[in-house]
């Protein structure tokens, strides 16, 4: 199997695309920058939209695309790149930026182009400029961080530095929407200017060649616009704190310790939370539908069924999870705006280059416990091919927040009052996952690929401000709740229709058949025997597995239809659900309980995360390397799993 090269797909700036909503005929304008300059937050702001964010470098690897509307009866469409340091790529995601910039005709070229700069680490940002002047095309300077580099004793004058590169500098602060209004009338401005004279061709394959000039032209302007406080001793808040958490040993301990803290606190704040949605829909909700059905004349009917033990207990079931992944997304989204989580790329960099990978490609394994898709997704910041094949055939064995929803409700039936901890130490487990089939990876398949020193410009730290972790936390929360509403409603009325229907031999009738009996039941029960050895071989356990491979969520939901309850929100007390679950577990692995729940928890974390997940590596690596990951990871799930067990029970 060869590696298959990204080769962006080079379509203008003016063409149509499913995220755009400004009028036809609107000028462009694309905003680029190096990563992690505050590119996707300046969108966000100005165009009102929801385009995920965060405080590392690699969060945008795709165009994002919105109407911006500074005033009535002017608008813009507006572009969001990816990161790019330069017009000379090193990734698919800086060829992409290239592409839509150089590899087009000039006449479809953005009308404009914004140059987000970081006020701190301003000659980074001027080579795009330089080059941009090349092409004859129309710029503007949207300067960022200036709060930031103020506190490094480094100030930066907007106006000198316009007049040392030739083109308009606008300071704007769009963590708190400031500046927009200025940048509006300086793009307007702009356009209604004279393009600069072209003095590169810039549509081929070569590099900008007068580097020389450039780095010239980049210091001559820093050195008229900046001025530094002599007074400052060079160094930052974030070096300070970066001396501990960046530790060798310590650096490693504190951020186990942080991601305990933040699974300890989900759980503990979520359970009573939980508990009032749950009484809420098995309650109320489940009456009232049943009332009016029975108003209706479809009480005790098929149709009750579907409604009440199919989409009331299995939608409305995952719906109490609400508190619990609106929690942590907050938690890890002030982790994110802090800057905190792209220090876990140097932590964790001996680690990576060890099986193969460079530090930054734990950028996209962190993106991999929120969702496994996007994860797949942000490997486009890696500029070499296999380490981008190997990071997505390992960004699956990251626990994705569908998982944490099922290891929620395990540890609450079987380790009542210590969920956190077992929520942590199976986060644990997937980094232990990572680590080794890492290694086994670069051992077999990939045993020539040398090792990658960490090039990665950390963002400062900085305080998290309610805008952005409340927008981060809602964009996240709304993903999971449009799985729940989509993909999810989908699984629960197939499950329920195959609960309906007898399998053949069995008594019954559409409807009015015991689970049991069910053909649901009963393609399990063909599958079942593949787990005894992992003391979890009962059709109930193997039915929630196959509904997993849709969609982990899916797990819960199809448990509550199957046991014809709901699940009970409150840890405390597992209820209903939870004795039949218990009491499955217990019948299949002949009492040794505690083994079988962590065998069917270690498979559950290892196993294939999702049909969406499968398109996305298909979508980026290709469909054979995509097959080999199903059979690697439903291989090495099955042999952990069966390990587990066959140890703990002779242990327990």
């Amino acid at each position: 199997m060869t590696a298959p090269e990204q080769q962006p797909t080079v379509a203008s700036c003016h063409s149509p695309s499913t995220g755009r909503t400004a009028v036809d005929g609107s000028p462009v304008v694309s905003l680029v920058g190096a990563p992690n300059v505050g590119k996707s937050t300046l969108f966000n702001a100005l165009t009102g939209a929801h385009r995920d964010v965060g405080n590392w470098p690699g969060t945008t690897v795709e165009v994002g695309r919105g109407a911006w509307s500074p005033e009535p009866g002017v608008e813009y469409d507006l572009l969001d790149l990816p990161g790019a340091y330069s017009l000379d790529p090193l990734s698919p995601d800086e060829a992409l930026t290239r592409a839509l910039i150089v590899g087009v005709e000039i006449s479809d070229r953005p009308d404009l182009v914004v140059v987000v700069a970081d006020a701190g680490r301003l000659a980074r940002s001027l080579y795009m400029v330089a080059q941009l002047l090349e092409l004859g095309q129309r710029t503007v300077v949207a300067l960022t961080m200036a709060d930031v580099a103020a506190r490094r004793g480094v100030t930066v004058d907007p106006q000198a530095l316009s007049t040392a590169i030739g083109v308009p500098v606008v300071a704007v602060d769009p963590r708190r929407r400031s500046g927009g209004v200025v940048l509006a009338a300086t793009v307007a401005s702009t356009l209604r200017s004279a393009a600069p004279v072209p003095t590169h061709a810039g549509a081929g394959a070569e590099s900008f060649a007068d580097a020389d000039r450039h780095f010239a032209l980049i210091s001559r302007a820093v050195e008229a616009a900046t001025a530094e406080d002599p007074e400052h001793d060079g160094r930052t808040f974030s070096d300070k704190i970066d001396r501990v958490a960046l530790a060798p040993v310590i650096g490693p301990l504190a951020f186990l310790a942080v991601m305990w803290l933040v699974f300890v606190l989900t759980t503990t704040i979520a359970a009573p939370l939980q508990g009032a949605l749950d009484a809420f829909f098995s309650g109320p909700v489940s009456d009232g539908a049943t009332r009016i059905l029975d108003a209706v004349g479809l009480g005790g009917t098929w149709v009750q069924g579907l409604v009440v033990d199919g989409l009331i207990a299995g939608v409305g079931m995952l719906l109490t999870f609400l508190p619990l992944m609106a929690i942590i997304f907050a938690l890890l989204a002030l982790l994110e705006d802090s800057g905190y989580m792209a220090r876990a790329a140097v932590v964790t960099d001996r680690t990576m280059r060890a099986i193969g990978l460079p530090g930054r490609a734990f950028l996209p394994l962190i993106v991999g416990f929120g969702c496994n898709v996007p994860a797949i997704a942000a490997t486009r910041v890696l500029p070499d091919a296999r380490h981008r094949i190997l990071t997505t055939l390992l960004v699956p064995f990251t626990s994705c927040s569908a998982r944490l929803t099922v290891y929620v409700l395990m540890a609450s039936i079987f380790f009542p009052g210590r969920s956190g901890t077992v929520v942590f130490i199976l986060y644990c487990v997937s980094i232990l996952f990572v680590v080794v089939v890492g290694l086994l990876l670069r051992g077999t398949l990939w045993r020539t690929m040398g090792d990658e020193p960490l090039i990665l410009d950390l963002p400062p730290y900085q305080r998290p401000t309610a805008r952005l972790t409340s927008m981060v936390t809602w964009l996240r929360l709304r993903g999971f709740l449009r799985t729940a509403g989509g993909i999810i409603v989908v699984t629960v009325i197939a499950v329920w229709a195959l609960q309906a229907i007898p399998a053949p031999g069995k008594p019954g009738s559409f409807g009015d058949v015991p689970v049991q009996n069910s053909v649901y039941a009963a393609t399990a029960s063909r599958i079942a025997p593949v787990f005894e050895p992992a003391g979890f071989g009962s059709w109930t356990a193997t039915s929630a597995l196959m509904v997993g491979f849709v969609a982990k969520e899916a797990v819960i939901s199809s448990w509550a239809q199957t046991y014809a309850t709901a699940e009970p929100g409150d840890a405390s007390s597992p209820g209903a659900l939870g004795d039949a679950v218990r009491a499955d577990f217990a019948a299949s692995s002949d009492g040794h309980t505690t083994a079988a729940v962590w065998a069917f928890l270690v498979f559950l974390l290892a196993y294939t995360p999702c049909v969406a997940t499968l398109a996305a590596q298909r979508r980026e690596v290709g469909l054979r390397w995509t097959v080999f990951g199903v059979a690697m990871q439903l291989s090495i799930a099955w042999l952990v799993a069966v390990a587990v067990f066959q140890i703990g029970s002779r242990l327990v």
